[in-house]
């Protein structure tokens, strides 16, 4: 056992860089600070979300793919909503109609989260609010 203090040290080394994230945001256990997200007006817009809150904060990605294939790959323009209200499969007009400021609303969360969403590839961007 020749080599017994540079494997201790090894792990000693690894168990540090393995454990840097835990230890490093300290005892409020957050990376940082969330977004403060502007959210529309149900009043202003006369209409509530797609679906709840808590399903577009996780999963409105995966709901703009089946938009993006339904509308592209099928012809299919009209989405109903599991409570049986419809919408027409559209970023721009359905979502941005009420989400108007894409600086203050989308980008807040994409950037907090190092996400680049490639919907502007093939939509117009907007800017600033419609």
């Amino acid at each position: 056992m020749f080599d017994a203090p540079k494997v201790i040290l090894g792990l000693i080394i690894f168990v540090g860089l393995a454990t840097f994230p835990l230890w490093y945001n300290g005892a409020s256990g957050q990376a940082g600070n969330l977004p403060d997200l502007v959210y529309p007006d149900p009043a202003a817009h006369g209409t509530q979300c797609i679906l709840d809150k808590e399903y577009m904060k996780a999963s409105h990605m995966d709901l703009l793919n089946q938009w993006r294939d339904d509308v592209v790959r099928r012809g299919d323009r009209v989405y109903e909503a599991p409570d049986g209200r419809k919408f027409v499969m559209s970023l721009q007009n359905t979502c941005m109609g009420c989400h108007t400021e894409k600086a203050r609303f989308c980008d807040q969360c994409h950037n907090y989260l190092s996400v680049k969403p490639y919907c502007w590839e093939c939509h117009i961007e907007p800017k600033g609010s419609f």
